[in-house]
């Protein structure tokens, strides 16, 4: 089904940090209908982000950080874990994502595989978030991470079950980090290393 779209109008209404946009637009329906709509947009741009596990250890890295929104939206402290992410600005996916992770939890990542593209929230934010993981080593931690400038960043380096489990108790609320954790438990590249180590100690 395509849908023709007539834009009538754009209006700037803050350009604070981000842009946010009022458009009014046309759309014809599939049966020819035509409907007016005016929606407001909200564009800071797009992200990466990047899940570190560890499949000897059986465990990742996330990080915990204050997200203003969560607490207007009733997370009564704020925080929230997550796995580590920032925008894009001039940097390609797969390099914000290597350098988000160094920033954030002080870790300078080997090979990265991308998994997927997503809008995270179509419905009035342009943001595509690029998905990546990488496997870590203890030998890899090249710095306490923490973030950058106006940053407070803790990292937490979790069993993989737990973290799934967090996810189940709503520990875990972050949509990109449920979606990371879940790709990984179901690539069983977790139950695989966690097998031959059973395997390796009969």
């Amino acid at each position: 089904m395509t849908l023709k779209i007539e834009l009538i109008k754009e209006k700037i209404l803050s350009e604070n940090y981000f842009v946010l946009r009022n458009f009014t637009y046309d759309l014809t329906r599939s049966n020819g209908e035509v409907i007016r709509h005016k929606r407001e947009v909200y564009d800071r741009g797009n992200g990466a982000t990047i899940l570190l596990y560890n499949r000897q250890k059986q465990t990742v890295v996330l990080i915990r950080q204050f997200r203003m929104a969560t607490w207007v939206n009733g997370n009564p402290d704020g925080m929230l874990i997550e796995a580590c992410a920032g925008l894009l600005d001039a940097d390609e996916p797969e390099a914000c994502a290597r350098k988000e992770a160094m920033e954030e939890t002080g870790f300078e990542v080997g090979e990265v595989k991308k998994l997927f593209e997503l809008y995270m929230s179509p419905g009035g934010v342009t943001e595509l978030i690029h998905f990546f993981a990488a496997e870590y080593t203890d030998a890899q931690r090249a710095s306490a991470g923490g973030g950058v400038e106006d940053e407070d960043i803790e990292v937490l380096e979790l069993p993989f079950t737990r973290a799934l489990a967090m996810i189940a108790s709503g520990e875990i609320r972050d949509g990109k980090t449920v979606l990371l954790l879940n790709w990984l438990q179901l690539s069983g590249l977790m139950a695989q290393e966690a097998a031959c180590d059973k395997l390796h100690f009969k």
